[in-house]
């Protein structure tokens, strides 16, 4: 995990997973500014062995702990998470993904948007993205 120095004025911090793609692609894996963090697109894979599990059931808990860490590095929490998206290849894999994901964020029940969409790498069966606000938990 890497966290880059604010590149411009207005105090940016862009943190990376140390995600190949990140690099090879182009984009942080989150970006804060000021007390806003936004989360790319999160995938179930484990970027220190770029490994990822087969099963719907699987991937969101991977894809959470991988957006925990993301949050962290910017001093953000779960809890401060006001925005989900969910990205699926199939709508109707959705449901089982509900455990973990109600597991996550049944607490703090942020505004939520499922949609069914091609993804980038066929193993990939969920990707989900959020923003936060620094100390809304409070």
């Amino acid at each position: 995990m890497v966290q880059q120095p604010p590149d411009r004025p207005t105090g940016r911090l862009r943190i990376s997973s140390g995600s190949t793609f990140e690099r090879e692609i182009g984009y942080s894996r989150a970006v804060r500014v000021g007390d806003q963090v936004f989360v790319s697109g999160t995938t179930g894979f484990d970027y220190a062995t770029m490994t990822i599990e087969d099963g719907v059931e699987a991937q969101p808990r991977q894809s959470l702990k991988n957006l925990d860490a993301a949050l962290r590095q910017a001093g953000a929490s779960m809890a401060d998470v006001v925005r989900v998206r969910y990205l699926l290849p199939r709508a109707t894999d959705f449901p089982a993904a509900w455990p973990a994901l109600r597991e996550a964020f049944g607490g703090i029940r942020p505004a939520a948007t499922m949609q069914e969409c091609g993804l980038a790498d066929p193993l990939i069966l969920i990707e989900i993205e959020v923003d936060a606000i620094v100390g809304s938990a409070g």
